[in-house]
């Protein structure tokens, strides 16, 4: 072997380190780690795990959780959370399905929803924002209403959607190139937000009022326009996620979105977002929504009992909250270090 070939091999070692290191660092990478190992423990465990038809309907489940994912990770990184994601899907895809019955137009009934969606995002953000009530208390007390509303027009019963227009029927249960459309929509949805996330100086502003938020008031920051635009965002993507679902199921359901915001919260902190507000991704939110139903997906194929998804699910989030926690303690004792050394 000649020396310029040897220059050439190290040259090449060189590049790949860089490339490993730069993959590595990456927050999400252990995710990622993670996702494969559980993906080849459940070949191993279930062979009906990587079946085509199975990937499918696991892709189109996450995709409602992923959606409304989207939006819960935006008011986790402002500092917030939205308890009421979940009831909105239900009173947004039921009101859609109502007005169709009505006899509006099933676009215009679809706009409507989302409009829906994006006033209960107002509410949300003027008693937070502007009149300085807790996240925790103000959506969970939306929670309760946009729930009790879809209830009452729906009489407490899902009503089928019978004759719905096939280009509506399409979001739900149509596809492209044999790519479920309901997958597509959630894809493009999370690239689009995490682009705007990293590079967008609008949700930048959201990373500096999770961070710090008196800090960003002082340079000038409107904190109260931002987190009107966040709960506006979480309402918007929830009447999203809550008319795909419609359109899937042809059905008007007050039940919909039930523990979605568990879910989305789970999924979150586990892709990295912090309770404490400044941290998160999109990316990071998406693998977390592809982790939890992938093991939601291996405990059916096991045939665990239903009543065991919930346990897990909770003791998922309980941990992810407590590395969060402990996560974040150790960042503020080693600042705490550093300015005591300085």
């Amino acid at each position: 072997m000649n020396e310029s070939e040897v220059i050439h091999k190290k040259n090449e070692s060189n590049r790949l380190a860089k490339i490993w290191r730069s993959v590595s660092s990456l927050r999400e990478f252990n995710l990622i780690i993670i996702i494969f190992a559980v993906g080849i423990l459940m070949t191993f465990l279930s062979p009906n795990f990587l079946t085509a038809s199975n990937l499918k309907a696991t892709g189109i489940g996450l995709s409602s959780d992923g959606i409304v994912a989207i939006g819960m990770t935006i008011a986790i990184v402002s500092g917030g959370f939205d308890l009421s994601v979940g009831s909105v899907m239900a009173l947004c895809g039921a009101s859609t399905g109502i007005l169709y019955l009505f006899g509006v137009n099933i676009w215009i009934a679809c706009f409507l929803g989302i409009i829906i969606g994006a006033i209960v995002g107002v509410i949300n953000g003027l008693f937070i924002g502007r009149v300085g009530l807790n996240p925790f208390i103000t959506t969970l007390a939306m929670m309760g209403i946009a729930r009790g509303v879809a209830e009452v027009i729906t009489q407490g019963s899902p009503i089928s959607l019978s004759g719905v227009p096939d280009s509506f029927s399409y979001i739900g249960q149509g596809s492209i190139a044999g790519i479920p459309f309901f997958i597509i929509l959630f894809v493009v949805l999370a690239v689009i937000a995490d682009f705007l996330m990293r590079r967008s100086e609008p949700l930048r502003k959201v990373f500096y009022i999770g961070s710090n938020e008196k800090a960003a008031i002082l340079s000038g920051i409107n904190s109260r326009k931002v987190k009107m635009y966040v709960f506006v965002t979480t309402g918007v993507l929830a009447a999203v996620a809550g008319i795909a679902c419609t359109s899937r199921f042809s059905v008007a359901d007050p039940t919909l979105g039930t523990s979605a915001e568990m879910r989305a919260i789970s999924a979150a902190v586990i892709g990295g977002a912090s309770l404490s507000g400044g941290e998160g991704s999109i990316f990071g939110t998406a693998l977390g929504v592809i982790l939890l139903n992938m093991i939601n997906d291996g405990l059916v194929l096991l045939n665990v009992s239903v009543n065991w998804q919930d346990l897990v699910l909770g003791l998922i989030l309980i941990t992810a909250v407590t590395l969060d926690y402990i996560s974040h303690q150790r960042k503020l004792n080693s600042l705490k270090v550093q300015s005591k050394t300085a």
